[in-house]
């Protein structure tokens, strides 16, 4: 087990829990020397952050739930002269370098791809892209597709083809 972001935000989280004054703050700071990540929000059970949350930011007044994956370099923040952060669901997927940012609500099971920047609300369900985000195409089963994307099912296997026999040479020149 390494001290990835994670590990040490867990710690600091459960030392705060515990009523110990120092050490929380000491282990923050280490985040952010350690990992240029900055993470004072609740964050949900089983959340990941992608590759040790390298370069993430997160919004102290952010609510994040539980089991999101949150790849390197997300910022998840308010915007200037806006009040309210972010609320992400549970089971949601940010990628690499996305930008979530406002008083918005991120539903259950969205995913929001690398390099977004979300700026309006992301119903349950839905990919979302580019900058800024737009809708791309919403799951018709959304748990379904988490886990077998999470390799929590065995992939789908394509239907086997069947070789059709083509006409003999003979009988086209016919």
């Amino acid at each position: 087990m390494g001290f990835d972001a994670m590990t040490l935000y867990r710690m600091a989280h459960g030392l705060k829990k515990r009523g110990v004054p120092l050490l929380p703050a000491v282990l923050r700071k280490a985040i952010y020397y350690l990992h240029s990540s900055y993470i004072p929000a609740e964050l949900g059970e089983g959340t990941q952050l992608g590759y040790g949350g390298i370069g993430v930011v997160i919004h102290k007044a952010a609510k994040v739930g539980r089991h999101v994956l949150i790849s390197q370099q997300v910022t998840i923040g308010g915007r200037s002269g806006l009040e309210g952060a972010p609320v992400i669901g549970d089971y949601v997927r940010i990628g690499a370098g996305a930008k979530v940012l406002g008083n918005i609500h991120v539903g259950d099971f969205a995913v929001i791809g690398a390099n977004a920047v979300v700026v309006k609300d992301v119903p349950s369900g839905a990919v979302v892209a580019g900058v800024p985000a737009k809708f791309i195409r919403q799951d018709a089963d959304p748990l379904t597709t988490y886990q077998r994307e999470m390799g929590l099912l065995p992939q789908r296997t394509p239907p086997k083809l069947t070789q059709v026999p083509r006409p003999s040479a003979q009988a086209s020149a016919r």
